[in-house]
């Protein structure tokens, strides 16, 4: 293998022809990372990248190949050697090249696009270290050419448009400061326009566009997250379109719920008035009747975002204001009939946990204090996999009708007493949260609202 050593060195070959099948033959090179150092030492990866700058497209898109080849995930590579690699990639200005490439590479011609293909696939592969999933949108073009390209009009939704798309969602999600660039440009605008043709209509199945859409979601999703992106979204009408999607939407129908979640959630300035304009717009309405339709057994995640949605409600609106005064109606509309659904979900999410906490008292007892620790992340997946989100959550929203409605909290004792429990069971519950809040010290800042507004609905209970 070292007789194949690149030493080649590119620059010295004779003609183009012998070039591309130098080039190609470095695909070998992804068999055995072990050689990267001696690549990196003898110039060559310096080299590869150079032929980024080629005037050859062809041999330009050959090097990118490669590149995307040695980097993929699917190497068998040390960690030092792919970072080695990368890092003396990036040095030759990898990440400028391949933006460089872009701009001159025409989709309507094959090879074009399969250029195209491996340079987003190399951003995809470069994305799993967030320092440099951050960088990716800080000096370059490539934020306003995703853009660009996850708008471009196409008959069909191409395989190219659907992974820009992918890339997008991938780099929101790395990286707080992509966010904040994508909203600085009004990408929440762009993405609810393009989200909007399926509205009333489905993608269809087992396409791109299917991928695609799906894609849109999660990058709409990750920037109503933030505070300036839940502001965003009110500008242009997000929960408005959100709505429409609860009512008259399918696939949408889903996702579209997914994202009120988000952008309800958090209780910032921008969570509270996402809350109100769900309310003002009569998302009230469309949010109860998928919690309250008879002979309907929600999944396991429509459930968590409709009690998400509702919890945030009751911690943001403010209290006395028509918008929260409308919210604790609606709980007593049809002889309580959401309080009934409610504690519903609370015994089948309490069911489902039992045997999960049995085993793990079981499994608990014979184990040292330093293993107990060990396998405390193990555990609580295991809970969370059963149930336990859902069931703190329906607990929060209990606690607060208990506190603000006497008529909602005479129900909720009474259906509690049905199975034989009290609103000492809803307290347990709100106490082991605030425990694992106190407990982690990395979210303690963020959860101190959240941990004070849990003490104070203890405190009614």
């Amino acid at each position: 293998m070292q007789s194949y050593t690149v030493d080649v060195c590119i620059r010295f070959m004779s003609s183009e022809a012998d070039l591309d099948t130098e080039i190609k033959a470095l695909s070998l090179l992804s068999d055995h990372p072990e050689l990267y150092e001696d690549f990196i030492k003898l110039g060559c990866a310096t080299s590869l990248v150079s032929l980024l700058s080629h005037e050859n497209t062809d041999i330009a898109i050959d090097a990118i190949e490669i590149i995307n080849e040695l980097t993929d995930e699917d190497v068998e590579a040390e960690q030092q050697q792919w970072d080695s690699l990368v890092n003396a990639m990036l040095d030759a200005d990898l990440l400028n090249l391949l933006f460089e490439n872009i701009s001159r590479l025409d989709e309507s011609l094959e090879s074009d696009r399969a250029g195209i293909y491996h340079i987003l696939s190399v951003v995809e592969n470069l994305s799993s270290r967030p320092g440099i999933a951050s960088s990716i949108f800080q000096n370059t073009s490539f934020l306003p050419w995703l853009l660009k390209r996850i708008e471009a009009k196409e008959p069909t939704i191409t395989q190219n448009k659907q992974y820009a798309a992918e890339i997008l969602a991938i780099l929101l999600q790395s990286s707080p400061s992509n966010q904040s660039r994508f909203i600085g440009i009004n990408g929440i605008d762009n993405l609810l326009v393009l989200l909007s043709p399926y509205r009333k209509r489905d993608p269809t199945k087992g396409t791109e566009e299917e991928e695609y859409v799906e894609n849109l979601f999660d990058c709409l999703i990750c920037v109503v997250d933030t505070s300036t992106g839940k502001h965003q979204f009110l500008k242009y009408e997000g929960p408005e379109l959100c709505l429409i999607m609860l009512r008259e939407g399918k696939m949408s129908k889903s996702r579209a719920l997914r994202v009120l979640d988000h952008a309800l959630s958090g209780g910032s300035d921008g969570a509270a008035s996402c809350c109100e304009q769900l309310v003002e717009a009569a998302g009230l309405k469309a949010t109860f009747a998928i919690l309250t339709k008879p002979k309907q057994k929600l999944d396991r995640e429509t459930t968590e975002h409709i009690l998400g949605i509702l919890a945030s409600l009751l911690r943001s609106l403010p209290a006395d204001s028509a918008p929260r005064i409308r919210l604790l109606a609606k709980f007593v509309e049809r002889d309580y009939q959401a309080l009934s659904r409610l504690v519903g979900i609370r015994r089948e999410c309490v069911s489902r946990l039992r045997p999960v906490d049995e085993e793990i008292a079981s499994e608990r007892a014979s184990l040292d204090a330093t293993q107990q620790e060990d396998r405390g992340d193990e555990w609580l997946s295991r809970r969370l996999d059963a149930g336990l989100y859902s069931l703190q959550t329906t607990d929060v929203i209990l606690s607060w009708l208990v506190a603000e409605d006497e008529g909602a909290a005479g129900r909720i004792k009474a259906l509690l007493a049905e199975r034989d429990e009290s609103l000492a069971n809803v307290k347990a519950t709100l106490k082991e949260q605030l425990s694992g809040m106190e407990s982690n010290s990395e979210t303690a800042d963020a959860d101190a609202v959240a941990a004070d507004m849990l003490g104070t609905l203890i405190g009614f209970l």
